[in-house]
This record gives structure tokens, C-alpha cells and sequence, in this order.
């Protein structure tokens, strides 16, 4: 009987001892917009005319406009940020490295925004609900760190720590 009582209360320990984590987590936890990750007096080409711009016969990674800097005020810190997936690698239980857009259809149907208005994402746990349609809430240690790949120019990335649906 004791064995069970002590089991049970290392048991309650854990959860409780979880529960403390997540919560002093979330007091430490930045939320940021897009609009933040653009320096002082930016601007991001406009949502309304995000679908108007033409493709051509060009890869879309070379319509990618210019960017304008990256910010450096949350290098180092857990942040959270809203976006959708665009997978760059992958396992047999869900995507491991990809890159958080904006907006849907960004680098795949439309040319991507500028850098700064792009994080690549890496995570250990593969995140398994990949729906490109699909918004996702990405927490974890920020950084700048510019990245190249075949789809676009990126200026920030975002080390998960935890990748969950955004609430619609």
C-alpha cells in the first residue's frame, strides 16, 4: 500500500512540477506579430496585393523582393509566433525543418516575402498536422541568422520547442 500512496504522490510531483514549467514558461514567452520582425519604418508588400503579383516563367524565389534588415531585439529569447508551414524536411512521423510564412500559399504559389518576413523553423519532435492550410503557433528560442534555400532568402529562425494548431 505504501508503495502505491508513494508512487502516487511522485506521480501528482511530476504534474505538479510540469504544470509550474509551463506556467513560468508562458511568463517568459514574447509573442510577436510580423509586423514586428520588420525594422523601423518597413513596410511588407501588402496583403491585398500578396495573389496580384506576376509569376512568369521565373522560379518564385527570384521575385523575392529585397529586404530591408532583420531586427536583433529577441535574439536569444522564446518567442511565439503565429504563421503557416511550407515543409523543407521531413520524416515518416511529420516535418522537422520548414519555413514559417505570413500567409498562405507564400513561397509556393506566390513569390515569398522579403527575408524578414520569413523564419525557418527547426524541431526535434517532428510536428505530425502538416495542412499547408493550416495555421500553427511556433514557440521557441529566436535568433537572426541569414538562410538561403531553393524557395527563398530567410532572415530569421526559430530553434521549436512547441508547434501546435493556432485556434481558428
Amino acid at each position: 500500500m505504501d508503495g502505491q500512496i508513494n508512487r502516487r504522490c511522485f506521480l501528482l510531483g511530476l504534474a505538479a512540477a510540469a504544470t509550474l514549467g509551463r506556467t513560468l514558461q508562458a511568463e517568459s514567452v514574447i509573442d510577436l506579430e510580423w509586423s514586428d520582425l520588420l525594422p523601423e519604418g518597413s513596410l511588407a508588400l501588402p496583403f491585398e496585393l500578396e495573389e496580384f503579383v506576376p509569376h512568369g516563367s521565373l522560379e518564385l524565389a527570384d521575385l523575392q523582393p529585397l529586404s530591408t534588415g532583420v531586427r536583433t531585439d529577441w535574439n536569444g529569447k522564446t518567442v511565439r509566433m503565429p504563421g503557416f508551414i511550407v515543409p523543407i524536411d521531413w520524416t515518416e512521423t511529420g516535418v522537422t525543418v520548414f519555413i514559417l510564412v505570413p500567409y498562405i500559399g507564400a513561397c509556393i504559389h506566390v513569390p515569398p516575402p522579403p527575408a524578414n518576413q520569413l523564419v525557418l523553423v527547426t524541431t526535434g519532435i517532428p510536428y505530425e498536422d502538416v495542412g499547408l492550410f493550416d495555421p500553427v503557433w511556433v514557440t521557441g528560442m529566436f535568433g537572426t541568422s541569414p538562410t538561403s534555400t531553393l524557395l527563398a532568402e530567410i532572415g530569421y529562425v526559430i530553434s521549436a520547442d512547441f508547434i501546435e494548431p493556432y485556434p481558428l
